[in-house]
């Protein structure tokens, strides 16, 4: 266990909640950069962060806006590792007029601005950003069932615009935010390292949602509509991964036998394969998992949804960090399990 102090960002999202409570049980000090103290009280009123007892491990620190330069100057005094996880999502309602300022500017700036509030200390060694497998490939590719396997140290080119839709707008925030990192680290070589996360479609229990509306939400939708009956909208790439293998990944590479400037995939494939996830598969696993649930109506269990084949290389991260992926079961077993336990409730 370590005593270090470790600065977090966006641990009121679905990811950094829960890598928020993984960094906690492995014993950093944690220093949880929020935007308002009103979600420094979501954490400290939420029953799993309670039942943790970990309370003396935490601190917090208001960052109202990332992209001011400067913004993270305070945050990192004294700290000696980052998480940074805050980053704009597509939720779907972004418009084309709104690309570049809701999501590519504010991925960029904002870590980019993390490096440089970094480079003012004397005491940060490393840094983990979350990136993502879109940003490792052309948006066609990641759309259009690509010949080629992917791996950790695939690169593309940073695409110039105008873009057509969310998703490739979401895909260049993170190509751009990948590059210009890796561009600035070469240039200003600082004291610290970096290591980049890719994960895939993150499914899993979120413990921030407290309704059963809310669980369909994000990427837990891309299973959960389909065991709800409804059909998805577009086909969609097949690659997914466990919520708490990704927060895993991210307190894992916090370790100094963990080489830095690297990047690590982390998205399931089925056992000696690169095949990724199949969605369909969901309504047998809930058959098989939530038989009662199905039978009673609960779970309807008829939606329809195809994947788009991807294959991307996960075996550098399994084999650094000494984990398996969790299954495609899995995700869904934790998903529909937490969507039945909140529906019960109500």
């Amino acid at each position: 266990m370590s005593s270090d102090l470790v600065l977090i960002t966006g641990v009121t999202g679905h990811l950094g909640f829960r890598t928020l409570i993984f960094a906690l049980q492995a014993g950093y000090r944690v220093r949880a950069a929020v935007r308002s103290q009103s979600k420094a009280n979501t954490i400290l009123s939420n029953p799993m962060f309670k039942a943790l007892n970990r309370s003396s491990q935490l601190s917090f620190i208001i960052v109202p806006d990332l992209t001011v330069a400067g913004a993270y100057d305070e945050a990192v005094k004294a700290v000696n590792h980052v998480i940074h996880i805050a980053s704009p999502i597509a939720n779907g309602q972004t418009t084309p007029e709104e690309f570049q300022e809701r999501l590519i500017t504010p991925a960029v700036k904002g870590t980019i601005g993390m490096l440089e509030s970094a480079l003012k200390t004397d005491t940060v060694s490393r840094i983990v950003i979350t990136s993502s497998v879109v940003a490792q490939v052309p948006a066609a590719d990641f759309m259009g069932k690509p010949d080629y396997v992917v791996e950790a140290s695939t690169r593309t080119a940073t695409p110039a615009g105008p873009f057509t839709n969310e998703l490739e707008a979401y895909a260049a925030s993170k190509v751009t935010a990948l590059n210009e990192t890796e561009k600035w680290m070469a240039t200003q070589q600082p004291q610290f390292n970096v290591v980049h996360i890719h994960p895939s479609y993150i499914i899993g229990r979120d413990d921030l949602v407290t309704k059963s509306q809310n669980v369909i939400t994000g990427t837990n939708a891309v299973p959960l509509r389909v065991v709800l009956g409804n059909d998805a909208p577009y086909p969609t790439p097949g690659l997914s991964v466990h919520n708490d293998d990704v927060a895993r990944a991210h307190v894992l590479a916090l370790d100094s036998t963990v080489p830095g400037n690297e990047s690590f995939i982390v998205s399931y494939n089925p056992e000696g394969t690169f095949d990724g996830t199949t969605w369909q598969d969901a309504t047998e696993i809930v058959v098989s998992e939530f038989p009662e649930a199905v039978a009673k109506g609960l779970l309807p269990n008829n939606g329809k949804i195809q994947s788009i084949p991807l294959r991307y290389d996960n075996r550098k991260t399994e084999e650094t960090f000494g984990f398996k992926h969790q299954s495609y079961a899995e995700q869904v077993k934790s998903v529909v399990g937490h969507y039945l336990e909140l529906l019960a409730q109500e």
